[in-house]
């Protein structure tokens, strides 16, 4: 069952509705395909900046409406038409800016990948920090059928998709359905289509429920993992825990297990 809905915002093609026990679902609904255009780039700088802001949101899930063709059906080729070098570098700066404060938001996000992902549709989903896809659902990197190169090798080897698939996507183009992919590990669960959103919204539920500062430090340091050492991330996280230790969810959450009740956070 689905919390009352607190409040609505739109950013472009984006519709959030933020539920009363802090999830906040994102629905991309750019038909026909849900292309990514510059404008649907700037959208996400702007849910970025308003997530960071908010106070009530504690986990989200990225998904798109039922019956969509598809998740993200990748790059609106309609962007490309005429550009030259320098639009092309351009456009790349700005996407540049957007991407990365995405990937670093900090609160968790789950895509819930109810139809294809395509190109940057697979990069979109790789930024998320849970991935629920249907069994069905496509996925495919065909940028070099295009004769250009695709941007997310890095990304996907970054996620531990294992390289001898990634190079097989990037060089080949081909589709294949999560169910094809699913022994990669990249994502959490392969489902029924008609289960994807619920399940995602479990967890985000579940997550939910934890104390805010707790969650935002845990993303915060899941995102500093990247070219960390195992040793260093260790610390970190120590380094975070101790900081937590100052507030009253933590000895609240240590208190509450002793006591065998549920915690009763404060957010501080």
């Amino acid at each position: 069952m689905t919390a009352p809905v607190l409040r609505r915002a739109t950013f472009g093609a984006f519709t959030m509705d933020v539920m009363d026990d802090g999830v906040a679902l994102i629905l991309f609904d750019r038909p026909p395909v849900n292309a990514v255009s510059i404008d649907v780039y700037e959208a996400i700088g702007a849910i970025t900046d308003h997530v960071a802001a908010s106070e009530d949101i504690r986990a989200i899930v990225l998904a798109a409406p039922p019956g969509a063709r598809a998740w993200c059906g990748g790059a609106d080729l309609h962007d490309f038409d005429g550009i030259d070098v320098a639009g092309r570098k351009a456009r790349y700066d700005f996407i540049n800016a957007q991407l990365p404060r995405f990937y670093q938001l900090d609160r968790p996000v789950i895509a819930a990948i109810s139809g294809a992902a395509i190109g940057i549709g697979m990069i979109l989903a790789a930024l998320c920090d849970m991935r629920i896809a249907a069994e069905d659902a496509a996925f495919a990197c065909p940028e070099i059928d295009y004769g250009l190169v695709a941007g997310g090798a890095g990304l996907f080897a970054h996620v531990n998709m294992p390289e001898a698939k990634i190079r097989e996507m990037l060089f080949s183009g081909a589709r294949f359905t999560a169910r094809e992919l699913e022994s990669t590990g990249f994502f959490n669960y392969v489902l029924p289509v008609a289960e994807v959103l619920p399940r995602a919204m479990a967890l985000a539920r579940s997550i939910a429920g934890k104390s805010l500062p707790a969650i935002r430090a845990r993303k915060v340091a899941s995102a500093r993992l990247e070219g960390m050492s195992w040793t260093e991330a260790y610390l970190d996280a120590q380094a975070f825990t101790a900081q937590l230790t100052t507030g009253s969810d933590g000895a609240e959450g240590v208190r509450a297990f002793l006591d065998h009740r549920p915690p009763r956070y404060e957010d501080r």
